[in-house]
């Protein structure tokens, strides 16, 4: 290996991990192979759209894979099987993997000579799992961060290789703090990678204590419950935007809350308890949230004033019922 650019194979779908992609590409590692997700249908046409990490592949050159399974033994083998000659043959010394969205079996593992190093976005053992950013702000962490980590056959139990923390801002969105994070992540794979080459990265188990699981979110998920307290109301808006996006009914129609402000007023869950100007108000379990940006049905994002003029006689009417 000395001699030449380290061969990374890299394995992943979204912004987060098109982000990483690209920082090691212009680092100037060698990178044969990209496995992602195969394509999807999106859009209001649903036409089948490309990963970023696929679109960022194919502008510069690099070979992609996208089985739909890397299991040999699963329900399509024969896309397992020739993902395994298309790493054999791009000879990876190791595998960067991040948000991929597949398991990857022991045989993957394996493969590569360094094996496969994951990026987190979380402060491992905390937050496991699908979903750390948006666990993390509904739980309102105070801070998260990056974790490269050795990959083994458990759910994100690997040996950690770096870490590094940030903080969670009051204002964060999944969106924003996804953002920081995917820069982080980044850079930390490159960091991890250049001490590797030299012999000097050292792997430290995962501590016994504070494991927590970031279960996938589920649409349903959205769905406001006026009766919880409105701080936790609150970050719950947070950790859904951009998706599945908080919302509640209002006279049988779902609107969409994007951002929501803690106030004082007091009122039943679900009563709005003030609705004038700029002030819209709803009161929660206990405290009340202004709700600042909101969004009917196919239509775009307003303001709380703009709402109320669209929507005069709110006062004492009732969300959620």
């Amino acid at each position: 290996m000395a001699g030449r650019p380290m061969r990374v194979a890299f394995a992943g779908t979204p912004e987060f991990a098109q982000v990483a992609l690209a920082r090691l590409h212009a680092a100037g590692f060698t990178i044969p192979l990209v496995l992602t997700q195969p394509d999807r249908p999106a859009g209001r046409g649903m036409k089948l759209q490309a990963s970023p990490v696929k679109a960022f592949a194919l502008e510069h050159g690099i070979a992609v894979a996208q089985p739909r399974s890397l299991r040999l033994d699963g329900k399509y083998p024969e896309d397992a099987a020739a993902a395994r000659q298309a790493l054999l043959d791009a000879q990876p010394d190791v595998m960067v993997v991040a948000a991929y969205g597949l398991i990857l079996p022991q045989w993957v593992l394996d493969l590569p000579p360094r094996g496969c190093i994951n990026i987190h976005g979380s402060l491992l053992p905390r937050w496991r799992g699908a979903a750390p950013i948006h666990r993390a702000i509904e739980a309102g962490d105070a801070r998260t961060g990056i974790t490269i980590m050795q990959m083994d056959a458990g759910l994100d139990t690997g040996d950690m290789l770096l870490v590094e923390s940030l903080d969670i801002r009051p204002d964060d969105t999944t969106a924003s703090l996804h953002d920081r994070l995917a820069l982080l992540g980044g850079r930390l794979v490159v960091e991890a990678l250049e001490i590797a080459a030299c012999g000097g990265l050292t792997r430290t188990p995962q501590p016994q204590e504070g494991v927590t699981y970031a279960h996938k979110i589920e649409k349903a998920e959205g769905l406001i419950d006026w009766t919880q307290p409105a701080q936790d109301v609150e970050r719950r808006i947070r950790a859904f935007d951009p998706f599945p996006g908080a919302s509640s009914t209002l006279d049988g129609e779902s609107i969409k809350i994007w951002r929501a402000a803690l106030g004082s007023t007091h009122g039943s869950p679900g009563e709005v308890v003030q609705a004038s100007g700029d002030m819209l108000a709803v009161a929660c379990g206990s405290g009340s949230l202004q709700l600042v940006e909101l969004q009917k049905p196919g239509g775009k994002r307003i303001s709380a004033r703009q709402f109320l003029q669209a929507h005069p006689g709110l006062l004492g009417r009732r969300f959620g019922s």
